[in-house]
């Protein structure tokens, strides 16, 4: 049986799956996980519920499959018959990630980031805010991009919290894909065999991605308005608003990392300047909103995080 070796979120995964949304690892090296096929048994839960059982977490995804991701350093996949791989890889690199990502101790936020001027920058918020669509920006623009709609962080013995490097691909809804001036036919449907599922893979090239970790500088939280400000957030709200944009931060729980996470949680805030960016929705506004986001961090956030630390 083939098996293929990738690199995501500074982990080496080794997979009888093929995964064309990561890029591949580079040189030799054991895994740090392993993606395998093999039987998971059903849940009575509700969609993307998790479970503990035996140490392991259990997810059920109706009519696409089941997952069980154990010691942090293994994924079993057991797929329904014929479901687009497509579809099984959706759920695999999202929900069943985020669930091994919190058993790692890691925190995954909802976010993309981007690097500018060598620096890391995270956008967070909730689904529909706007993430992939400024990430789109960024990258049509020349910024190399760090990661689309999961940004991890990990901590360095001295503090320092870095951006890990995600998936090779953003993903955008119709209408964002289409404002960017991409074509819809040109690009596949994030789950396959639907049409009411209107978002679309956009893949990045390796020129256009930032390869490695990169010191995370700032945080921005995306908010609708119907004027453009951006606001500085500290103590507690700071640590709330990365709390609330953790991805599958219901699974924190079950995977019996309540402490954990909220440590983490406020050591990112205590070094990292965290922002509110309240803008419009309306997309014919982005350019004219976007010019004005490397202009904030390049005045704010970079002059906020030599003084902390200083």
């Amino acid at each position: 049986m083939s098996v293929f070796d990738y690199s995501v979120f500074g982990l080496r995964v080794r997979s009888s799956l093929q995964l064309p949304e990561l890029f591949p690892a580079e040189g030799e090296g054991s895994p740090d996980l392993t993606i395998d096929t093999g039987p998971v048994p059903p849940s009575d839960l509700a969609d993307d519920a998790l479970r503990a059982e035996d140490g392991a977490l259990l997810l059920d995804i109706p009519k696409v499959a089941r997952f069980r991701v154990s010691g942090g350093n293994l994924i079993t996949v057991d797929a329904d018959r014929n479901i687009p791989e497509r579809n099984v890889r959706t759920y695999l690199l999202g929900s069943a990630f985020g669930a091994l990502l919190h058993q790692r101790g890691l925190l995954p936020l909802h976010a993309n980031a981007v690097e500018i001027d060598g620096h890391a920058v995270a956008f967070m918020g909730k689904s529909g805010e706007g993430k992939s669509t400024l990430a789109a920006l960024f990258h049509d623009r020349g910024f190399r991009i760090l990661a689309d709609d999961v940004c991890v962080v990990k901590f360095l013995d001295d503090g320092r919290p870095y951006a890990l490097p995600g998936l090779a691909r953003l993903r955008l809804w119709q209408d964002a894909l289409e404002a960017s001036g991409r074509e819809t036919s040109c690009y596949e449907r994030s789950y396959a065999d639907d049409e009411t599922w209107n978002k679309f893979d956009v893949p990045i090239d390796a020129n256009a991605r930032a390869g490695s970790e990169i010191e995370l500088a700032g945080l921005y939280d995306l908010q609708r308005s119907e004027e453009f400000r951006i606001d500085e957030t500290k103590g507690v709200d700071a640590a709330e608003a990365v709390f609330a944009h953790t991805y599958r931060g219901s699974y924190v729980t079950a995977a019996k990392g309540e402490r954990n996470h909220w440590q983490s949680c406020v050591r990112l805030v205590r070094s990292t300047p965290v922002f509110r960016l309240s803008r419009p929705s309306d997309l014919g506004r982005m350019t004219e909103i976007f010019d004005r986001i490397p202009e904030h961090v390049r005045a704010h956030v970079f002059g906020a995080t030599q003084r902390a630390g200083s």
